[in-house]
């Protein structure tokens, strides 16, 4: 299936092939090595948004309860980890680890504390919140339906946290699912966006996308009024996640994995990835189209008018009806997440909500990219030297940026 909708505002890409890197990079490098050849543990060290979240998933587990969250910071290309208490061995594990070390006031453990408070005193529709590491608090965001008795409930729960445990910001749109009708996949009157192909845990041919999507219709077609060509095997929404397992119907189904941006340019999917905050990511959706962003939040909640759906990535990435389950990725060819929901539209931006891909493929059994094909890694890369197998690929222009200019014209689906 292909996108065939290019966005008048847009992340820019270059016409032109794939660029093959060498081997990715290592999450633990070793340490900057001085004059005198002796490692210089105390120097940050410069990495890609991929080897930072790796990188943070392994200082979470070594650091123990002193780890108080991390972010990436695009600008040094560092990765800033948050520890909490005055040991300082913990700083010196963490530098020597690459990082660039914080030190913060809230714990993981009272941040967690904090938001459960939330989910039993304002879970209201129209709300959302996640932990922003760059701030070492819980950003709470309220939309334009929470008013009056909602608003003073949501308000007063918050400032029983306390003032350095959390901020609330009101955004001007409304939280929904983007879900539309017209073209891309179609399924009882609704449309969505495919996020990725996978292989199911029995080999075949199935792709990702939203949740909300696979409870809406069983079946879904790649045309307006076609014939299906998918059947909905998993479904979860809401609850622990916005994700749903589409099974091929015809098991000789040829599901590549690779992203179709439009204008001929496919972004070949090599693995799924943790997000980090601060990390650039890009979204495809069959309504939009190719849009980029930063990761803003982990773990958030979003009060849906649907249901409450939990474990979710928060970026400022725009999206619009219709986009519903399509891909969240990044330049060197990562999945991240499948599109959720959110408030606002491209126009004038907003808060997007995406099912992260890794929980996803993990509750449904299935593999994606050169993890799942045909047990051989690096797939598709006949020729390639063995130290190129499985590594990172970059589309040259796709981290350029264009004038990104008001969208006209588009005739919204809610």
């Amino acid at each position: 299936m292909s996108h065939k909708r290019m966005p008048k505002r847009r992340a820019a890409m270059a016409v032109g092939g794939v660029a093959a890197l060498g081997a990715a990079a290592v999450l633990l490098p070793h340490a900057n090595a001085s004059q005198d050849g002796a490692p210089d543990a105390a120097a940050p060290k410069t990495l890609k948004a991929a080897d930072a979240s790796g990188l943070a998933t392994q200082l979470a587990g070594l650091l123990g309860d002193a780890f108080a969250g991390s972010y990436y910071d695009s600008a040094s290309q560092q990765l800033v980890v948050n520890v909490v208490g005055d040991d300082n061995q913990v700083v010196v594990q963490a530098r020597k680890a690459g990082a660039t070390v914080r030190q913060v006031d809230n714990s993981m453990g009272e941040l967690e504390v904090a938001a459960r408070t939330l989910k039993s005193e304002a879970t209201i529709p129209g709300t959302a919140w996640a932990v922003d590491p760059r701030t070492n608090k819980i950003l709470v965001t309220a939309d334009s339906t929470v008013t009056g008795g909602d608003w003073d409930q949501l308000e007063s729960t918050v400032d029983t946290l306390g003032s350095g445990m959390a901020t609330l910001k009101k955004s001007a749109g409304t939280f929904k699912t983007f879900v539309s009708g017209g073209d891309a996949i179609f399924g009882g009157g609704a449309r969505c966006s495919l996020g990725f192909n996978v292989t199911a845990a029995d080999g075949a041919p199935a792709f990702l996308t939203a949740g909300h999507c696979g409870v809406a219709a069983e079946q879904w077609s790649d045309a307006q009024n076609g014939a299906p060509v998918g059947t909905v095997e998993q479904a979860v929404f809401p609850g622990d996640g916005d994700f749903a397992l589409v099974r091929y119907d015809d098991p000789a189904t040829e599901a590549p994995s690779e992203v179709d941006v439009g204008g001929g340019q496919l972004v070949p999917i090599a693995r799924a990835a943790e997000a980090a905050v601060g990390q650039r990511v890009f979204r495809m959706g069959s309504t939009t189209g190719l849009f980029d962003g930063t990761v803003t939040g982990l773990d958030a909640t979003v009060n849906y008018p649907e249901g409450t759906v939990t474990g979710l990535i928060q970026t400022d990435v725009c999206a619009e009806p219709g986009d519903s389950g399509g891909s969240l990725f990044t330049q060197d060819g990562s999945a991240i997440g499948l599109t959720s929901g959110g408030s606002g539209d491209c126009t004038i931006g907003g808060e997007t909500f995406f099912q992260p891909v890794t929980t996803a493929l993990a509750a449904v059994g299935a593999t994606l990219g050169t993890e799942g094909a045909d047990g051989a890694e690096g797939a598709g890369d006949a020729g390639a030297g063995e130290e190129d197998q499985g590594a990172a690929r970059e589309v040259p222009g796709l981290g350029d940026e264009v004038g990104l200019g008001a969208r006209k014209g588009h005739t919204r689906g809610d």
